[in-house]
Parts: structure tokens; sequence; C-alpha cells
């Protein structure tokens, strides 16, 4: 390998007859470190999480057994470990390096959750295994819930809208396409399969924000934020739901910025044959493309797993670093598992390949690094370097220590509860009959203000739009005319006017509810303080009588026009 780059622009993986170096600016061009179990993928995976931390990139991995969890902790010095750095050329110093633990669960590191609409309905479909019928259902629901404007942020407000889907199958049917009640019945079932999981832990807020994985210490190293994956890995299709979802965001959350002379972040999948087992072809066609695209936001990802047949060939193709561990061939699988791995790497002659990764010892691997130019390293046998930190687990006691310093602790240890889905649809459920059905054909709330501006222009009222410039009441207009109010501001105004002088009617108790429901907190309560505050007001009669006959003009009649156009008037509730 060429030795132009100086030694802070790369990371030492190991040594064949020459050091073996991981170009940082090469490093987001992916990568692959397959072998058997027990071989030292492992400790691979803790070499190049400390080097790339001591170079300030900051890392993500999921422990699956708990392991990786000692880079927390300065390395003991043990005698092999000694041995190799003197074998490899290089002084063995112990070292521990900056980790913030995170846990699904919440506990084992800080709580991760992504609320359901981030999750989308193609990686819950997956997450819940449902067939193309069911999944074209759960498609349905999250478009009604878009279109209505109901934020679906956790378990119940999915419920909730599959409920909501299930009453009104035959109208939202019409307008979205079949909806099967047994198929709604399926996925609230596996739904609960989830929850009895616990799984349902992981959907809700506050949802994780990605960029606090991309963080470095005062020292300037980058944080290796480490997934507690050993109770994850129990349900395999949660793991990788939630893995696959996690790049889909960065993909999507981070911006471009090309080549740089080291990548923002590196994302180790663990156990990778998880992912890509049974995945529909639109998820494999995803992760392709974001595995293809996400380089150039700064990231490198990299595939850990037994066998390199686990990775599909599309996928494969995009990683140019390889660190091939020991592989056993005890059968004709096996033996085709070595050939196929074996054909992975840029040969080097006078080295069988094949035969070398039968032969390789613990803490040996075949390797090929991206050289200058992108072109891939002619593979080598090399002795992997010795990692710095600890090998093996944290004590709990360790780990508890180490949360407890986290820079992060408190921002996600409390799960948030605010309005979304659920409590739209109870307050719906709860409205007059009618009310909201008007509401949703009148486009919501936009709808009603457009309708309420018509009408009150047509009344002789100027009236401004919000946010649209207009001046402060009270003033001149430009040439002597009154000013224009925004509609808010009038609304406000001459509603509690109008509704103090009819508290006593029933279009003042009718107008006031709808207005709470439909026009928002801050109107119905200036109306409510206005009719609280309006003793002398209580007997006077209302001029504005509907469709009686009398006609109703100017702001003083503004209860009559509201509750006409809410819906009311002198109809029937």
């Amino acid at each position: 390998m060429a030795e132009t780059a100086s030694p802070t622009d790369r990371i030492l993986v190991g040594k064949s007859d020459h050091l073996e170096y991981l170009l940082l600016r090469l490093a987001n061009r992916h990568g692959l470190v397959a072998g058997a179990t027990g071989t030292g993928k492992t400790v691979t995976l803790q070499v190049l999480a400390e080097g790339l931390s001591n170079a300030g990139v900051s890392v993500f991995a999921a422990d699956i057994k708990g392991d990786l969890s000692g880079i927390a902790a300065p390395g003991q010095g043990k005698e092999a470990f000694v041995k190799r750095a003197a074998e490899i050329g290089i002084p063995y110093q112990p070292d521990r390096f900056p980790v913030v633990f995170w846990d699904v669960f919440g506990e084992q590191g800080h709580p991760i959750r992504a609320t359901v609409s981030e999750m989308g309905p193609l990686l819950l479909a997956r997450l819940l295994e449902l067939n193309d019928t069911q999944e074209g259902v759960l498609n349905v629901a999250f478009k009604v819930a878009d279109d209505n404007g109901w934020p679906i942020l956790d378990m119940k407000d999915l419920r909730a809208l599959l409920q909501f889907v299930g009453d009104n199958a035959a109208e939202i049917g019409a307008k979205y396409g079949n909806v099967a009640k047994t198929s709604l019945a399926a996925i609230q079932r596996q739904l609960l399969m989830l929850e009895n999981q616990g799984a349902d832990q992981f959907l809700g807020e506050p949802a994780l924000d990605l960029h606090d994985f991309i963080r470095t210490d005062r020292d300037g190293r980058g944080i290796v934020n480490i997934l507690a994956a050993d109770k994850l890995m129990a349900k395999p299709r949660l793991y990788a739901t939630f893995l696959v979802w996690m790049l889909s965001e960065l993909f999507e959350s981070l911006p471009e910025v090309g080549d740089q002379p080291k990548p923002k972040l590196v994302f180790f999948f663990d156990e990778a044959h998880l992912l890509f087992n049974d995945a529909p072809k639109p998820l494999l066609d995803a992760v392709q493309q974001v595995v293809r695209l996400i380089r150039s936001k700064g990231v490198g990802v990299y595939f850990v797993t037994q066998n390199p047949l686990d990775v599909p060939e599309e996928v494969l193709g995009q990683l140019g670093n390889k660190v091939q561990h020991a592989l056993r061939a005890f059968t004709p699988r096996d033996q085709k598992a070595v050939r196929a791995a074996a054909e992975t790497f840029r040969q080097r002659p006078g080295l069988d390949t094949g035969k070398a990764i039968m032969e390789l010892a613990v803490g040996e691997a075949l390797v090929s690094l991206l050289e200058e130019g992108g072109v891939p390293g002619m593979v080598d046998r090399a002795l992997i370097a010795p990692p710095a930190a600890r090998v093996g687990p944290l004590t709990p006691e360790e780990r508890a220590a180490v949360i407890a310093a986290s820079p992060l602790r408190g921002k996600y240890d409390q799960p948030l509860d605010r309005e979304s889905a659920y409590e739209m649809l109870v307050k719906r459920r709860d409205m007059p009959e009618g009310t909201a059905e008007a509401t949703t054909e009148s486009g919501g709330l936009g709808g009603i203000l457009d309708r309420l501006t018509e009408t009150l222009s047509s009344s002789g009222i100027p009236v401004g739009r919000s946010g649209g410039g207009a001046a402060p009441t009270g003033g001149k207009a430009k040439g002597g005319g009154r000013q224009s109010m925004s509609l808010t501001e009038l609304v406000i105004r001459s509603a509690a006017q109008s509704f103090a002088r009819s508290a006593s009617t029933q279009i003042a108790r009718e107008g006031a509810k709808i207005l709470r429901n439909s026009l928002g907190g801050i109107i119905g309560g200036a109306i409510g303080d206005a009719i609280s505050n309006s003793g002398s007001s209580r007997g006077r009669r209302t001029r504005a009588v509907g469709s009686s006959g009398v006609p109703r003009t100017g702001s003083s009649d503004f209860a009559g026009e509201m509750s006409d156009l809410l819906g009311g008037g002198d109809k029937k509730r």
C-alpha cells in the first residue's frame, strides 16, 4: 500500500508484510467484516471504532453480546495483546474512549424512540409481518391520517386510527380503496403481539435526534454510540427494522457534503443477515439505494456478519473495505461460502485466498482496503492490531456510572405524550352530530376561516389576512379609510362583544362550544372570558335571528353569522 498519507489521515488495522491502514477519506466507501463465530470479528470492530474515535469520527455500533461495552474502560495489558503489539511493531498503550449507551427498552442506556409516522408504513408492515393486502390497508390508514392532519406518534394513536378506519370503512373505501375489516383485525392482532414483546416502548416520543449520534468530547474524539442489543436480538425483526429505520433517517436528515477528509459517522451493522433474511424486494431496494448514496452524506456503513453470502450481491458490490476472518468448510454450503468470499477480493499472486480463509487463526484476517484513488488493495494475510480499551463487558456498576455522566442524561429518559391522533379522534367523537363532518368537508380550520372572511367582508367589515402584513388595528389605513384587522383579531373582538350580549341564548351557548372545538383555545378562551365578565349584558337579546327572516348587519350580529357558518343557525343540532 502506498505510504503517502500522514498518520492522522489513517487508522492502523493490522500488519501483513507491511502495515495495513484504513484511509479516513475513504472510510465512507463502506466495508465488510466477516468470519465464523469466535474468530475475532468483535475485536476487529473494536479496533476500527477506537481508531475512528481517535480521529474525531463518531461511531454507532450494536453490542450483541455485551463485549463491546468494554471500550469505555482502559485495557488491561493482557499478555497476548502486548505480544501482538510487539509483533506488529507498535507500543501497547491502554486507553478508554467516550461512550454513550443506548437501549430500545431503556434498561441499559438512554431509551431510543421513533414515532409511528417516522417509521412509515413500509417498515412498520415489515415489523408486523403483514402480507401485501394488510400492508395496503395500513397505507390507507396512514393516508387518512395525513389528509386529516392527525399525527401518529405512538401505539395508541395507531390503534385509534385503525378503529376509525374500521368504523368508517365504507366512506374511506370509496375514496382510498377497499378496506377489509379482516385485514384491520389482523393488523390489530399483530400490534398486540408487538406490545406483549415490549416493542411498543420504541414507538413514541421524545423521538431520537440522530444528530446526537454525531458528537465529540472535549478532546475532539468521536463519541462511540453503543446500542445494547442482547435483549433486542430476541426480536430479530425489531432489531433489523430499527437499524434500517435509523439508516434511512440519517440519509434523509443529513445534508450532502461530498468527499471529505473523514466521515461524520460510521455505522456498524452487526448480524447483518437479520436485515436481509426474508426482506421484501422494496425494502432491499431501499437499503441498496441508501448504501449507494449515503456516503455523500459523510456516513460509512460496515456490515458485520458470519458469511459474505448473507449480504446481497447488489449491496456487497458497494463495500470497498473488507476484513475476512476464518471460515470453516464442513458442508457443501460452507465450501461455496469460502469460494464466494475468496472471489470478492482483488487477488494477490502467490496467495491461495480460498485455502488461506480456512487456515486463519484467531486474530488473523484477510485484509483488502481501498488505496489512493479508491482502488481496492490486493488481499493480504494480516495480524489484526490489539485494541487499547478493555475487551469484554463492563460491570453493571461501571455501565451505570457511564450513563450517569452522559451528556444526554435526562433528554430521552422520560416519555412524552402530547396531543396527537388519539386525542384528536376522541375530540371528534365527542363533537355534536354533524360538526365533525362539516369541519372535514370545509377543509378544517382553513376552510372555516375562508368562509368567515367572505361573510364578514360581505357585511361591510374590512378584514386583513393573518400574516399578510396588515397594520395593527386601531389606526388609519392609507388614504384615511378604516384600518383592516387580521381575521384572528376580528374574531376575538367581535365574538367577545356579540356573545356577551347573547349569553342567555341558544346560539351563544352552542357557538362558544363550537368555537372552542373548531378555532382552538385562544379564541374560545377569549369568548369565555367575555361571557363571564358580562353581567350587565345578561337578559339582553341579540338582533341576530338568522333564518327567522330578520337580516343581520355589522359586527353586533357576529354570533348569528358564526352560528350559521359553523353549521348551526336555527337548524336543530
